[in-house]
């Protein structure tokens, strides 16, 4: 399934719904679902707020594919892209107090595969595997 998003909160909450409504269905269990959902919604705040900085005019393509036992999510904006090397790691120094930077490491945290790179059409994409079971 893929669609495009409007850049806005209402975006946001309607991609991490359709996210943990499939991991549901792939029969993953609460705390998946909630982690799969968390991870979405940071990556879907990042492309909505700083990647098309909440343009009327700039979709997010969201596709969500399931597999047997996974799923995976591509979420791409209309932005300029960025190198997520260059992001202050929120675990060090000052960084630490900072208010907002922990969006990569918690979306990192929550699923078992995460990568960013350039989308097809400039802007990030990133791409979120969730596996049903860690056996």
């Amino acid at each position: 399934m893929e669609t495009l998003l409007e850049s806005n909160l209402a975006s946001v909450d309607s991609a991490e719904a359709l996210a943990v409504d499939a991991a549901k269905s792939l029969g993953m269990d609460e705390d998946a679902c909630m982690d799969l959902g968390l991870a979405v919604r940071e990556a879907m705040v990042n492309a909505v707020a700083h990647g098309n900085k909440y343009s009327s005019e700039k979709k997010v393509r969201y596709s969500l594919e399931s597999k047997a036992n996974a799923l995976r999510i591509v979420i791409s904006d209309e932005g300029e892209g960025f190198d997520p090397n260059r992001v202050p790691d929120p675990t060090q120094g000052d960084n630490l107090m900072r208010g907002s930077g922990r969006g990569l490491l918690l979306i990192q945290t929550f699923v078992d595969e995460f990568e960013v790179k350039k989308a097809s059409g400039g802007g990030a994409e990133v791409v979120l595997v969730k596996y049903a079971t860690n056996d």
